[in-house]
């Protein structure tokens, strides 16, 4: 689905992402990890073209994005960005609607699709009136990833989505995010820094130091075959990973 080859970024004199390779497999979530810094949201950014390489070269679905094709294959693209990015002026239906009416949808599919995504998301129908700032936290992640999904897309990219919302709330999110994936079958990356997370929902999870790519696999495999000390430290840091692995559900 996407075919990340020896891309890399550096903004002035920091190196942000080493020339790394990566391939997305269709209908699997694939999940990017690793401490602060380490450029798990710039590889995310390089995925979407919303930043260019510096050098490599990125394909979606065998197409080398370039500056021609850009926004036509970003239009297969849904991307929730952190804390929602929800504009403050517009309601919630307008929010989510406002690339598919720029595009020329006829108002009634645009009516069918807000639907549809309500029922899909679990949101409330009286809550497509109100405004960012009348809607909790849960609720504004909810219209940022009907947005995303507006144009039903190929494939999703999230980066870190509920890292700003209260336990409880998240713990919520991450059982309906989970059954979304599942129900609709997309292929998804998101970044996270919570490896419980990572664990629950990963197909792929991608760990990533230093701008480059330390080891991939399943959770089971990082736990158990860590590729080295680095490795070995995070999981253990992250102890709620283990009570994922050994539990086999939510964190």
């Amino acid at each position: 689905m996407l075919e990340l080859t020896q891309v890399s970024r550096s903004f002035g004199g920091t190196v942000a992402v080493q020339p790394t390779s990566l391939s997305v497999r269709p209908g699997a979530t694939t999940v990017l990890i690793g401490p602060s810094g380490c450029g798990k949201s710039t590889l995310l950014r390089l995925m979407i073209y919303l930043i260019k390489p510096d050098g490599g070269s990125v394909r979606f679905e065998g197409t080398e994005f370039n500056d021609d094709d850009v926004l036509q294959l970003r239009h297969r693209m849904g991307y929730v960005i952190q804390d929602g990015g929800l504009f403050p002026h517009l309601s919630a239906a307008d929010n989510v609607a406002l690339l598919a009416r720029h595009l020329g949808w006829d108002e009634s599919r645009v009516l069918a699709r807000l639907q549809e995504l309500a029922e899909l998301t679990r949101f409330p129908a009286d809550g497509f009136a109100r405004y960012p700032a009348q809607l909790s936290g849960g609720q504004r992640q909810r219209v940022s990833l009907m947005r995303a999904l507006m144009l039903d897309p190929d494939v999703l990219l999230l980066d870190e989505p509920l890292g700003a919302l209260d336990p409880i709330v998240r713990s919520e999110l991450q059982v309906d995010l989970r059954n979304i994936f599942r129900t609709l079958n997309k292929t998804v990356v998101l970044v996270t820094h919570d490896m419980g997370e990572a664990g629950f929902f990963g197909d792929v999870i991608v760990l990533m130091r230093d701008g480059g790519i330390v080891q991939q696999g399943t959770l089971a495999q990082l736990v158990h075959e860590p590729a080295n000390e680095f490795v070995e430290r995070f999981i253990q840091a992250q102890r709620t990973a283990l009570h994922v692995l050994e539990e086999g559900n939510h964190p």
